[in-house]
């Protein structure tokens, strides 16, 4: 099956209004592939002004966390429905930031997902292993553990495999490393949902991408996308890095 693929950018707790509205004129200005899905991710206060700046040039924005409440007494939290009446159409749930920063847990994340789901927004899973997971070749143990706790898969979710000793780090996994990873979501994503949902599952790859690693990286099999974290905070590599799937 061929899967569209996803290029989207984190730009975390980057810009003020008036430089996230200069980024969107430089994104609407480039030119990109006409296949390729775009998704941006500003910090909440942002996701108005990008979502207006953006309207009508086919990038979409989604917010970089959720809680996984109904509105009500949660002070500092943004709800699902709060970010849909932003402007957004997606949602990043267990970033290593927010796992690491806030100790989200593997069951946190699930409930995000769903929560995401119940309000109509696209989630994206973001998951990964730490640097001594990694040496201790615990890596697709950490990945499936992480993956397993969606236990019922949700349409149109999106996986974000983002090793995270490579995340702002400059260090990248090597295609090998990647699609090794990849594949091995891929695989475990059919023994929870079956193997066609499996084959349209869009896995992306995320870790110090850059223009010139974006092309090399996106030549494997079972990487269909980015998320792109440095990278998108400048329009010129951030479309360099989306011309890798043309």
């Amino acid at each position: 099956m061929s899967r569209r693929p996803l290029v989207a950018g984190n730009w975390k707790m980057h810009l003020l209004a008036a430089e996230a509205r200069q980024l969107c004129e430089g994104l609407r200005a480039g030119r990109r592939p006409p296949a390729v899905d775009v998704v941006v991710f500003p910090s909440f206060p942002l996701l108005p002004v990008a979502a207006t700046a953006l309207a009508g040039s086919g990038i979409a924005c989604g917010g970089q966390d959720l809680s996984p409440h109904p509105p009500g007494a949660h002070t500092g939290d943004v709800a699902a429905a709060q970010l849909v009446d932003a402007g957004a159409a997606w949602a990043l749930a267990g970033h290593s930031e927010r796992r690491r920063d806030h100790g989200e847990t593997d069951d946190a994340v699930a409930t995000k997902v769903a929560a995401a789901c119940a309000a109509g927004l696209l989630p994206v899973l973001c998951l990964g292993e730490r640097a001594e997971e990694r040496r201790a070749g615990d890596t697709l143990a950490v990945l499936g553990r992480q993956l397993a706790a969606i236990a019922e898969p949700p349409p149109g979710l999106v996986v974000a495999y983002e090793p995270v000793w490579a995340i702002g780090t400059g260090d990248t996994a090597t295609p090998e490393q990647a699609q090794q990873a990849h594949a091995f979501l891929r695989r475990r994503f059919a023994d929870l949902a079956g193997p066609r949902r499996a084959d349209s599952l869009r896995i992306l790859y995320g870790g110090s991408v850059k223009p010139d690693n974006a092309a090399e990286l996106a030549a494997c099999p079972d990487i269909d996308g980015f998320l792109v974290g440095g990278a998108s905070l400048d329009a010129h590599s951030f479309l360099s890095i989306i011309q890798a799937f043309a």
